[in-house]
């Protein structure tokens, strides 16, 4: 048996964090450069708000639903094969939306496109986090990080698209030929072999020659609740990113009276303050451990917000969703990579667990914050993110305070 040791990471570890690395960035990529040109899908079809908003819930419902076969699907097939060739089919299957002649045919494309980033996002994640064990120090904030600089290539190759009037169905095929190349081309660079490689012998579930005729048993009281609190902590996080992407520039543009370029900053300071995170994060995490960080970015987000709601102000709600973009930077990668290391569990089943508990928040929160904007105003249900925040404070006590797991050496 290899002794844990952290060591500096050989030549194909470097590339397969490069990989993995363009594997997020294509990821976010994707189903970015559809988002611009949803004002076309909506006119091209017709659509009032109610319906266009209904077709577009499909998305994140067919993560939801999905989500869940990721697991096995990393098992059966591995990471690398998932996450690499997962994004050629997602692509493939985006080229549904510009020929849907109909509202329900829309949404049944998103609800398959859906489906299949869930399954990518598990597979990509888990491949990422074992790269981080052969590194022996956190790297998976760089790795979202990446994944956010895709989404904005992705929005602005569909905005240029958007504005050159090039037609849609020329626009995502040329966009699924690009990045199915890429994804391709990155999947020779991935690890090779067992997903369980890198781990320590004592870390997720010991195998069958560790302990014989050994079944896996019903989750414990203690797994559930650590997996129930990890999901909560991933969905606080898809809280505040969606109140920014899906109700910033209606509250600026309504409650505050802003223009509509400036209420389109409230998703962009979100997005940069994250991305800036996500991209320095790996270090900080390191340095103070994921609690610390997490309990502070609960703090940023409570805080941030809650001034900003108070003094209702344009240049205070920007600062506000800037810094509650920059409080949960680190905070889904942390519960994603602690439910991975959970003892005693299939592998993949924690990370596939809060991941889809994640899509959960991103269904949930739209509907939620719209509800209570129409019972009362969008600024009380802004105070969602503020709850969010204020639950992550409560609730970073099951992150770990140590640095990442120290992996084998390897030559």
């Amino acid at each position: 048996m290899s002794l844990p040791t952290t060591t500096v990471p050989t030549r194909d570890t470097r590339a397969a964090r490069a990989a993995v690395a363009v594997l997020f960035l294509t990821n976010g990529a994707v189903f970015f450069n559809i988002v611009p040109r949803y004002p076309q899908i909506k006119d091209d079809l017709g659509l009032d708000n109610a319906l266009f908003g209904t077709a577009l819930v499909a998305y994140p419902a067919g993560a939801l639903l999905a989500g869940l076969l990721a697991g096995a699907a990393v098992r059966r097939l591995g990471s690398a094969r998932v996450a690499s060739f997962g994004i050629v089919v997602t692509t493939v299957a985006t080229l549904a939306v510009p020929v849907a002649p109909h509202w329900t045919a829309l949404a049944a494309a998103l609800f398959v496109v859906g489906s299949l980033d869930a399954v990518v996002d598990v597979a990509q994640n888990a491949h990422g986090l074992r790269v981080q064990r052969r590194y022996g120090r956190s790297i998976v904030n760089s790795l979202h990080g990446v994944w956010s600089v895709g989404a904005v290539l992705g929005g602005l190759m569909g905005s240029a698209a958007a504005g050159l009037r090039i037609p849609l169905v020329i626009h995502l095929a040329a966009s699924a030929v690009l990045f199915s190349a890429v994804a391709l081309l990155a999947h020779r660079f991935l690890l090779p072999g067992d997903d369980n490689a890198e781990r320590r012998p004592d870390a997720g579930a010991p195998s069958d020659a560790a302990v014989p005729n050994r079944r896996w048993r019903s989750f414990s009281a203690v797994t559930v609740r650590m997996l129930a609190a990890l999901g909560v902590l991933a969905a606080c996080g898809a809280v505040v990113e969606d109140a920014g992407a899906s109700w910033g520039a209606i509250y600026l543009n309504d409650e505050l009276n802003a223009g509509a370029a400036t209420a389109g900053l409230a998703v962009v300071s979100l997005q940069v303050a994250m991305t800036v995170g996500r991209l320095t994060g790996d270090r900080v995490v390191d340095r103070y451990g994921q609690r610390t960080v997490a309990r502070a970015g609960g703090a940023l987000v409570t805080a941030g917000m809650g001034t900003a709601l108070a003094v209702q102000s344009v240049p205070a709600t920007l600062i506000g969703f800037a810094l509650a973009g920059l409080g949960v930077a680190t905070l889904v990668p942390a519960a994603m990579h602690t439910a991975d290391e959970l003892p005693g569990l299939p592998p993949g089943t924690g990370l596939t667990i809060v991941s889809w508990l994640l899509r959960g928040g991103f269904l949930l929160s739209a509907p939620t914050v719209g509800i209570i904007a129409d019972l009362t105003s969008l600024r009380v249900g802004l105070l969602t993110v503020v709850l969010a925040g204020g639950l992550v404070l409560v609730l970073a006590r099951v992150l770990a305070n140590r640095p990442a797991t120290p992996t084998t050496r390897h030559t």
